[in-house]
């Protein structure tokens, strides 16, 4: 007896639905990788940090985070934290650097998951999984940005946490080229074509104002650019004099136009491979 149309259709669209893999082992590391197709979580075995201690020029956004996370970590309430700013000032690096020392100094306390920004709007989907865990989680997701499209809605709601309210044991932390998260001229474009223009750009920009802790990163001086640049060389024992090492660092910085944490590393790198070094 032949199948009835609508039961095909149905089966084919069961066959198209990602298999889930069950409930997550938040235990088995310390950080992970959101993996939206297959609603599950991939364990890291090592993640990519720099130590704090490296992280210089940016003492006040270290101290208000550590101070945010341990708080979080001990089980105290904690706020989402939005890193915005210059690029290649650390953010990023940030986020990882705070949450491996806590995890160093208080093993299994603290977990970190990243979640890609493409994917933010089944963000709902990853906070519903975490929420069963005992484990402190915080979300990370890395330079985050709005062009178009209703994906920050998602998080939106997410930060907000609906009815639900937002899970105890979760924050969010991001990182964004803008305080807002969506370009100025968008911003100004949906004013002047919108019939109340002033609530369009509040809805726009409240956006942020979900996160309660603001961190500002700017373009670094050159005394920082050296102090990070000095920090590095000491740490992975590149025996160069400090003028010749400040001379190669400023022509270094000058060929891509930007003194940032991201091009003194990127520096350091070069040296070291000049020097026939590893950065171990």
């Amino acid at each position: 007896m032949d199948q009835d149309p609508l039961e095909r259709i149905a089966a084919a669209l069961e066959r198209l639905i990602p298999a889930t893999s069950g409930p997550a082992d938040l235990g088995s590391a310390d950080a992970f990788i959101w993996q939206a197709p297959s609603q599950s979580l991939r364990p890291l075995v090592n993640v990519s940090l720099i130590p704090l201690e490296l992280l210089k020029g940016i003492e006040s956004a270290r101290d208000q985070l550590q101070e945010n996370t341990r708080q979080f970590a001990n089980g105290l309430p904690a706020n989402n934290a939005l890193l915005w700013g210059a690029r290649g000032m650390g953010k990023s690096s940030l986020i990882k650097a705070v949450h491996g020392e806590i995890v160093a100094e208080a093993p299994g306390t603290l977990a970190l998951v990243e979640i890609h920004r493409d994917d933010i709007a089944g963000l709902g989907d990853l906070m519903g999984i975490l929420a069963e865990s005992d484990r402190r989680i915080i979300v990370f997701c890395d330079d985050l940005s709005f062009d178009g499209g209703t994906e920050y809605q998602s998080l939106k709601g997410a930060l907000d946490g609906g009815i639900e309210g937002r899970p105890r044991n979760v924050v969010i932390y991001a990182t964004s080229n803008r305080r807002h998260m969506m370009p100025r001229d968008m911003i100004e474009n949906e004013q002047s074509t919108a019939i109340t223009p002033g609530e369009t750009v509040e809805e726009k920009v409240s956006l942020s104002d979900r996160f309660g802790l603001w961190l500002g990163f700017h373009a670094t001086s050159q005394e920082d650019f050296f102090s990070m640049i000095e920090a590095y060389a000491d740490h992975f024992g590149l025996d160069v004099p400090v003028d010749e090492l400040h001379g190669a660092a400023i022509e270094w910085s000058m060929t891509r136009g930007a003194r940032s944490g991201r091009v003194a590393w990127q520096f350091i790198q070069d040296l070291a491979g000049k020097l026939g070094k590893t950065l171990d």
